[in-house]
């Protein structure tokens, strides 16, 4: 039991001792801890003091060199009609202050952006940036790192809205490379030199997630350095340039597949009927209104340029098949009737002798009830027909209108039944003929005898009674009902 005891008291105090070493340890670590605040808090101090902000390291001495490099998190998207790209990036500066040099427990010092206002920073801008935005949510987006031999590593988190010049000959089959480009703002490259960090090859990487462009593929990257001359010096630029190519999906779906359907809807017209002209016509006009609503549609995504595109000349080319389809539809229209009038003709020589209608001119006409009434006989001279005795000749304007139409009479005078193309015609020789009639005393339409040109007179009383009843003429000739009961029975003249 002794033995037990004597152990058991050994284990307590081994285990006391070892706890007080600890306690004692972490104390000293804590107070280590502790000492290297403050001696980091007062060399911060004393960097600082009599430290001067706003002059650059190694004025009247050397040339300030900044190394810069890029990290993209997110490019895009591009906007084609402001001609312009958005980027969200860590910017990161690297340069070299003599002032701020140190020695102490720690070879790196991390500080915020309370550091980096109190000290010398670059005046980095950007060119053709539109639109910058230094993101401050929920604190300022910056970190400042101090080494022991001075050195600075200073970054900051930028989204950009950038220009993007564009020539777009090739839309939508273009290539673009929109730059980025920075540079200092009132330093000439004889205080101030940009540089980049890693290289050419590794100063500017793209995440891999980072493309936001939906009609664009990012190839690659390219960076380089320029000097820009102006009046006030002349500064160092560094230039990076995004190579983007423009996805065409979209523009077969939306635009270039239409077109082409389009084109071949208008050339579906031509296996219709030539006669169908509402079918054909509906086509023509359908297609020429779609071509106009897509060429309007493609246009809208983009910028007003004076050029065309390789699009405009594709659309082109298909309005101008869709076009001519209409317009050869209407010639062969238009030509096809017109040969088909000038088949319908009836081309008759005239005859050397004259008509001459004979007979008594003062025959009573019958009416419905049989009666007969005594009609005012129209005077032979008035159309110049002759008595049977050949006392009278037709007087010459008749006799010059009927020689103009003489094919016309001559072929009325035959009994011929006029054509679809004669009616029309018939009628103006017929009024001819009747020209006169206002003068002298009237007569009645049966006066002409049917074996003396019976068609001819009955043509000329329908013609002018169709005149009387227009109100152009005021004459007491036959009502029609008289002309279809007569001996002519012409009452559907218009109808030949």
């Amino acid at each position: 039991m002794e033995v037990l005891g004597v152990n058991v008291a050994s284990v307590y105090i081994a285990v006391c001792v070892i706890w007080i070493t600890s306690q004692d340890g972490s104390l000293a670590a804590t107070a280590s801890r502790a000492n290297n605040i403050t001696i980091i808090t007062r060399m911060l101090d004393g960097l600082l003091d009599g430290y001067d902000y706003r002059l650059r390291p190694g004025l009247g001495d050397s040339i300030t060199e900044v190394k810069t490099d890029i990290y993209v998190t997110s490019f895009g998207p591009v906007s084609d009609t402001e001609m312009e790209y958005t980027i969200d990036m860590f910017f990161r500066q690297n340069w070299k202050d003599e002032r701020l040099k140190f020695q102490g427990p720690m070879g790196v010092l991390p500080l915020n952006n309370m550091m980096a206002s109190k000290i010398w920073t670059p005046d980095t801008f950007f060119y053709n940036g539109k639109k910058s935005v230094a993101h401050n949510m929920t604190t300022p987006n910056k970190l400042l790192r101090i080494m022991e031999d001075g050195t600075l590593l200073y970054t900051m988190r930028l989204t950009i809205k950038a220009e993007c010049p564009m020539m777009l000959e090739d839309f939508p089959m273009d290539s673009h490379a929109c730059p980025l480009k920075f540079g200092s703002y009132a330093y000439t490259n004889q205080e101030v030199t940009y540089t980049w960090n890693k290289g050419e090859d590794l100063s500017v990487v793209v995440a891999e997630d980072g493309s936001r462009t939906n009609q664009y593929e990012l190839l690659r990257q390219t960076v380089k350095s320029i000097t820009v001359k102006s009046s006030t010096g002349e500064y160092a630029v560094m230039t990076i340039y995004f190579h983007l190519k423009r996805k065409i999906g979209y523009f077969v779906i939306q635009t270039y597949l239409p077109c082409i359907m389009t084109v071949i809807l208008s050339q579906v017209s031509f296996w219709l009927n030539r006669e169908s002209v509402p079918a054909r016509t509906v086509f023509g006009v359908t297609t020429v209104l779609t071509m106009t609503t897509l060429s309007i549609s493609a246009r809208n995504s983009l910028p007003k340029v004076a050029y065309a595109t390789a699009m405009d000349w594709f659309i082109a080319v298909c309005n101008a098949f869709v076009f001519s389809a209409l317009i050869e539809f209407a010639t062969v229209n238009y030509f096809t009737k017109r040969s088909w009038a000038w088949d319908s003709k009836v081309t008759v020589e005239p005859k050397e002798d004259k008509i001459s209608v004979l007979g008594d001119l003062r025959q009573p006409t019958k009416t419905s009830s049989g009666d007969e009434d005594d009609e005012e006989a129209i005077p032979q001279t008035a159309m110049g027909i002759a008595s049977p005795e050949g006392a009278g000749e037709a007087s010459p304007l008749v006799e010059q209108r009927c020689a103009n139409s003489s094919s016309h009479v001559t072929a009325i005078a035959e009994n011929r039944r006029p054509t679809r193309a004669h009616p029309a015609e018939l009628r103006s020789a017929s009024v001819v003929l009747v020209a006169e009639l206002d003068a002298g005393e009237p007569a009645t339409w049966d006066a002409f005898p049917e074996q003396h040109g019976a068609d001819l007179a009955a043509a000329a009383a329908a013609a002018v009674h169709t005149l009387a009843g227009s109100g152009k003429r005021s004459l007491p000739f036959p009502p029609s009902h008289q002309i279809c009961r007569g001996r002519f029975q012409l009452c559907n003249i218009d109808s030949h």
